[in-house]
């Protein structure tokens, strides 16, 4: 019986959300998946990665880095080919945004 080395869209897009709970904006001290940063994360049966991001503001300080550090990290998800990170500004981040877990820990809630 042959084993497969294949790796399921579910177990990427697991894998990709670990890896962007390791990401902080670093004038907040929550990470990048709770802080509501990433609206859409697609995986394709070929193991293309593309993430769709927007930032707190688009005069963020961290706008010429931060999609480039998410980039980066994704790309060491085994079974990922290419990686892919669109910045958005529509719909515009707000508070709503955050996760619960988020706003308890910055004290929105």
């Amino acid at each position: 019986m042959e084993q497969t080395t294949e790796r399921s869209f579910v177990e990427i897009q697991n894998d990709a959300i670990s890896v962007l709970k390791t990401i902080y904006d670093p004038e907040i001290p929550v990470d990048v998946y709770e802080l509501g940063l990433i609206y859409e994360i697609k995986v394709t049966a070929s193991g293309d990665l593309t993430v769709m991001m927007t930032l707190t503001s688009p005069s963020c300080p961290v706008a010429g880095t931060l999609p480039g550090e998410v980039e980066a990290k994704l790309r060491g998800i085994p079974g990922v080919k290419t990686v892919k990170v669109e910045l958005t500004f529509d719909p515009p981040w707000n508070q709503d945004l955050m996760s619960e877990e988020a706003k308890l820990e910055l004290g929105f809630l």
